[in-house]
């Protein structure tokens, strides 16, 4: 499987896209790393906001659990903390929350940087290369049998640029009618230029 024309030009110009497709890909990678990191810097407070209701709610069940246990008054004194400990309970549980909301964030927007700028390109690109690809595979295999070059001949007369044919000998188009091998050869040249492939020495 040929990846790459064997004309130096049309080569390098596929080298070059290929490269720059993956740079593209390796620079909206980095970019949506770097927007993961720098989001995931709002869970600082919210991470804060959680331990502290943590915390708070813990010391209040404990301090309830303890005025619970004291004689006669241990029910009254304890209904104060432990609403203190569902309270910063609460707080700790919108904290988490927060979290959970700026992990999704995060998340969305690492996938929207990666999948709709290289996804956008690779639409195009992808296309372009495999195209190359399946046109010289058939080529080639076409051109290691019987070494026929009347269809490629015939595409050429079909799809090459008027200026392109223009350019050829005049009268070749009328010899290839006549099935004159030199007109054959000349035609063939301009479809095995297009894909950036040699023509045949026999």
């Amino acid at each position: 499987m040929r990846l790459y024309a064997e004309r130096a030009d049309l080569r390098w110009r596929q080298v070059g896209a290929d490269l720059g497709m993956l740079v593209w890909a390796a620079v909206w990678i980095w970019a949506a790393l770097e927007t993961y990191d720098a989001v995931h810097v709002l869970d600082r407070p919210s991470q804060s906001v959680e331990d502290l209701g943590s915390s708070v709610a813990g010391a209040m069940d404990t301090a309830a659990g303890i005025a619970d246990g004291l004689p006669l008054v241990g029910d009254d004194l304890a209904e104060p903390f432990q609403g203190l400990a569902d309270a910063a309970g609460s707080v700790g549980g919108a904290g988490a929350a927060v979290q959970d909301a700026v992990g999704t964030l995060a998340l969305v927007l690492v996938t929207a940087l990666i999948v709709l700028p290289i996804g956008w390109l690779l639409l195009r690109w992808l296309p372009w290369r495999t195209r190359f690809v399946r046109e010289v595979a058939v080529v080639e295999r076409m051109l290691a049998g019987t070494l026929d070059l009347e269809l490629l001949a015939a595409r050429a007369v079909a799809t090459a640029p008027l200026p392109r044919l223009a350019a050829l000998p005049p009268g070749t188009t009328g010899a290839w009618r006549s099935g004159d091998p030199a007109a054959v050869r000349e035609l063939a040249t301009v479809e095995l230029d297009r894909l950036g492939l040699r023509v045949p020495s026999s």
